[in-house]
């Protein structure tokens, strides 16, 4: 079934509830707001073996209705894997997909409620734009005048009015998946998959893709799950974000929480990046990196504990030499032996006086590039903030 124009309405509603709580609310590890109703999707402690190999370690997941949700993770970590068993592709060893309240763990892909675009676009190239689109309706019995101006909705939905009569082989990277994206749509499914649909694509055909990916989502009110390797595409297309990790969920959360809030140092290390030091706790406010002592939030650590400490290149903050900054807390020297010009910024790799084992990578935006000397082996003041330090056991 379509979403009617109010289920839209409470959809967004939804949604700008949901940013309005992440933009209140202190940062935590984010389950979901009650707000959506009951879960759209559930996948209830998936587990799917090859042989020996456990590629789904009991995973389960709640999707609510007309949310954007991203499976994030490196190759492998089993997010393919999750969404094949979602559309019923591939067969989970144990556990269940309940969809729409239905039980569709073990119903064909013919018999599941979906529209799926894959990588490759998978689209016929011996038919037309328009044949594409029109294929999964033809064995309907809508009639062909109602498919034929369907067909035109859709054209026009993604962009593409006028290209109907034109083969894949006649169109671009870009253009073909929008087709591929129309044809997904053709049947109005309540949830749309989309497995890595962006990344055959350049660069700024992928930025502007993703753009109108998002915005078409919304006005559309389609329940999405997109599996992705690409953590800016997580970031800025999805409602929330599962990070995956060897065949389990490392954490769920907005956007916002899993950048700002990781769980572990897999979540922190992947999204973005981080700078990861080894240490150990030496007191209730202060932690140990080398020679060097830093004042951090410890929480429930106790003294002497290994600990894993993480901070972002762009929380470290460069220092003058002046009275006020040499007396405050977390700030000490450290020499170039990195120099990465990224256009608006430059990535500085910094090894900090006292500790030959570890260096720290840090964001200088090109003004202040002009106010220090740039190069190898120049000594800089930095200061690490005690609020921007996130501790987490150390179990390497």
């Amino acid at each position: 079934m379509a979403n009617s124009p109010e289920r839209i309405d409470a959809i967004a509603q939804s949604k700008e509830s949901l940013k309005k709580q992440e933009r209140t609310a202190p940062l935590a590890a984010s389950t979901h707001p009650q707000d959506l109703g009951q879960p759209y999707l559930q996948v209830q402690n998936i587990r799917k073996s090859f042989g020996q190999f456990v590629a789904l370690h009991d995973v389960s997941l709640n999707v609510y209705a007309g949310e954007f949700v991203c499976l994030l993770g490196p190759s492998g970590c089993g997010k393919t894997t999750l969404l094949r068993i979602i559309a019923g592709l591939e067969q989970q060893t144990s556990g269940r997909v309940i969809q729409g309240g239905k039980n569709v763990s073990h119903l064909p892909p013919s018999r599941r409620d979906f529209g799926i675009v894959f990588q490759s676009y998978a689209l016929f190239p011996n038919l037309t734009a328009a044949q594409n689109i029109a294929y999964g309706l033809q064995n309907t019995p809508m009639p062909k005048p109602q498919i034929d101006r369907r067909v035109q909705e859709l054209l026009e939905t993604v962009g593409l009015e006028g290209f109907g009569q034109k083969y894949p082989a006649q169109m671009s990277g870009g253009q073909q998946q929008r087709i591929a994206l129309a044809r997904a749509l053709a049947l109005s499914p309540s949830l749309l998959l989309l497995d890595e649909p962006l990344s055959a694509l350049d660069a700024k055909v992928r930025n502007r893709l993703r753009v109108e990916i998002t915005q078409l989502q919304k006005r559309l009110g389609v329940t999405t799950v997109m599996v992705t390797h690409d953590q800016e595409e997580a970031l800025t297309m999805a409602d929330r974000v599962v990070v995956m990790d060897r065949g389990a969920i490392a954490q769920v959360g907005t956007p916002r929480v899993v950048y700002q809030n990781p769980s572990n140092p897999f979540v922190a290390n992947f999204i973005g990046s981080t700078n990861l030091l080894t240490g150990e706790v030496v007191s209730e406010t202060q932690v140990r990196c080398g020679n060097i002592l830093l004042d951090a939030n410890i929480g429930e650590f106790a003294v002497n504990s290994p600990i894993a400490i993480a901070i972002r290149p762009e929380a470290i903050q460069l220092c003058d030499r002046s009275e006020e900054d040499e007396a405050a807390s977390n700030v000490l020297s450290a020499e170039i032996e990195g120099i990465e010009f990224l256009g608006s910024v430059y990535h500085l790799t910094l090894r900090p006086d006292g500790n030959s084992k570890s260096v720290v990578t840090i964001e200088v935006s090109i003004y202040q590039a002009q106010q220090i000397d740039l190069n190898l082996g120049t000594s800089l003041r930095i200061q690490l903030p005690a609020q921007h330090i996130q501790i987490f056991p150390n179990r390497v």
